[in-house]
This record gives C-alpha cells, structure tokens and sequence, in this order.
C-alpha cells in the first residue's frame, strides 16, 4: 500500500529525548516499511526515516527555540499533506483535530490515530459533529468520552523487539526508577515518599517543560534534596535499557487518565515491572503479578516493591513480546488500512454505478 503518516511537528521522529507519540510514529514507520509498504511521512526536516521523508519545518518545534507560533507550521503542513493525497492509499494523522473538516471530504481515505486523553468536555460535540470520520485508540480505556466518534480499532502502541536489552538477573545496588516528565499528574512526589519507606534510592530521569516551572520550583526541587534521590536530567534512547533494566522496580504514580503510556511496555522490555497507580489505560496495560502491581495507595506500593523482588523478570520480558512490539503494531495498523481502503472503493464504486 501507499501510506501517509502525518506526525506532529512539535518533536522530530524519532525524538531525540522526550518524545512518546513521534516515537511511536517512528516505530510504526519503520515496520510498514519493512513489511514492503510504500511510505511517506510527513514530519520534521530533521527526522531519520527509511521511508521518504517530507519536510513540514526545518527543525522539531519544541528545540527549536525561535518558533512563537506551532499552528502555522501545523497548517503548512495539511497543505502538503492536501497537495500529495492523490497519491496515497490511506493518510494516517497522529496529530489531533487540524484536518478534520479537510479530511470529511477527502476522496482519500483518512484515518486518524488519538495520542492523547479524550475526558475533556469539549470533545463531545467535536465527535458528534465529525462522526464519520474513522479514529483509532491506543486503548480501551480512551474510548469511553467519545462514546459519539467513530472507532474503527485500537492498537495498541508497540516497540521493536530487540530496541531495549532485558536485564534478568539484577546486580547489587538495585534502585527505584521514575521517567517522564515533571508535573503534577505524574506523582513525583509518590515515587519519592515510596523510597522514603522502601529505603531503595530513586533514579530520576525526567524532563522540565516550561509550563510547569512553578511546580518544578515549589514541589520538585526540594524533593531532589533528598539524598535517596538522584535526578540524572532527560535520557535518550540509548540510555533506557540500563536506566530501566537496573531497577528493582518502575514506579508509575500517576494521577491523570494516561491513555496508554509508553515508558510502561518500555520498562516491561528490560524485563521490569511497573507499580503503577489505575488511572487510565493502565490495567488494561499491566498484567498483575507478571509484568508489575497496580496499587491505590503509596502503603500498597511499599508492598509491591517488596513483591517485585520475587518476580521472574523473563516473564516479564515475554509479556511484552506477546503484546507490545512494533511488528504487531504495524501489523494491526495495516488490517485497519485495507479494510478503509477497500470501503472506501466500495463506496466509490457504487456511487459511478
């Protein structure tokens, strides 16, 4: 097939540090091109890519550091995306709402893929005005607000297998692991008081984003006081399989709808579990006793830390390989995109009947 993929500008793909859904989308790149579809993706002029690569803006937006409006590249970027679709078999968007009235009367068919949380209020009569365009879920747990759209999958997010090494068998100085970002939804301040109690330190590797700098001043910065507390910055790519494989234990504390949440099927690739708090996607993600705990409390958490010692991480790495790798992501896309593509022939097919 002839596949679009449409990111978002605000990182390249894949990112060079913080970055989950231009991951994804890179992953997902990756695969169909390997599986022998024809590619383009629209992105960042500095994204990597074995598939053909349009540029939509130089450079990520987000590093760029002079950009004052993103809308403006985001509209540019529809534009090419509108002047190439003659060409392709499917265009699938992994940015929210831009295109939607374009993509309603497209002759192409356009699918669209829902990155983020779908809880707010507003999105209720988006969906009831754009029913009929086709959206897809990166979980269960995402679908229930827009009860009005029209779903068509989920698919859940997948990494390639052999992207983070496992760690087994744990060496001597094992340590609590938080990554993501710093805000309040994330629960930082839980993981911090869970290794307060477990005594375990707790390795941090997060980023800052500008929005959150009074929350960072106010409530992070003390807590990295704490001598139980090393905050190593952002870490790329290469970095996770030792940050994340050299845990004890990956502390997921979140407070927020998470509508699925990369770094959990990440830790699980090294072989990891997660103690996660169930907000969002999160049961449907973790499978207990297996892959990590889910717990309601910072008292459950203390618990699991000390069960988590006892778990056998290669069955843990195997969760990961039955559900979350990049070729069954790819996979499960590809089934999505014949099927809209051979209604959308139906379709056109009787409409010249």
């Amino acid at each position: 097939m002839r596949i679009a993929q449409v990111a978002p500008l605000n990182e390249a793909v894949p990112p060079r540090l913080y970055g989950g859904t231009e991951r994804v989308v890179s992953y997902l790149t990756e695969e169909l091109v390997a599986l022998g579809h024809e590619v383009t993706l629209f992105a960042s002029g500095d994204s990597q890519t074995s598939a053909r690569l349009v540029p939509c803006c130089p450079r990520a937006l987000r590093l760029e550091g002079t950009c004052e409006a993103p809308l403006a590249h985001h509209l540019l970027q529809l534009e090419r995306v509108m002047a190439a679709a003659h060409g392709f078999d499917i265009i699938h968007w992994h940015s929210d709402l831009i295109h939607y009235p374009w993509a309603r009367r497209s002759s192409v068919p356009v699918v669209t893929t829902l990155h983020g949380r779908q809880n707010a209020y507003d999105f209720t009569a988006l969906y009831g005005e754009y029913r009929d365009l086709p959206l897809i879920s990166i979980s269960n747990h995402q679908r229930p607000p827009g009860a009005r759209a029209h779903w068509v999958g989920t698919v859940y997010h997948g990494l390639p297998v052999d992207l983070l090494t496992p760690t087994l068998d744990l060496k001597s100085g094992a340590y609590l692991a938080f990554l993501g970002r710093f805000s309040p939804e994330k629960g930082f301040e839980r993981a911090v008081e869970i290794a307060r109690r477990t005594g375990y330190p707790l390795k941090v590797a997060a980023k800052i984003d500008p929005e959150e700098s009074l929350y960072y001043d106010t409530v992070v910065r003390p807590l990295l006081e704490d001598p139980l507390v090393e905050w190593l910055g952002e870490i790329n790519e290469a970095e996770k399989a030792a940050f994340l494989g050299g845990a004890l234990a990956h502390i997921f504390p979140i407070d927020w709808p998470e509508p699925f949440g990369v770094v959990l099927i990440e830790a699980m690739a090294c072989g990891t579990p997660s103690i996660a708090w169930p907000c969002g996607s999160v049961p449907e993600i973790l499978e207990e006793g297996v892959s990590g705990f889910v717990v309601s409390s910072v008292e459950q958490a203390v618990s699991a830390v000390a069960a988590c010692v006892t778990l056998d991480r290669e069955r843990c790495r195997h969760a990961f390989e039955r559900r979350f790798t990049s070729a069954r992501m790819a996979m499960n896309y590809a089934g999505i995109y014949r099927r809209l593509a051979t209604l959308t022939s139906r379709r056109g097919k009787a409409m010249t009947a």
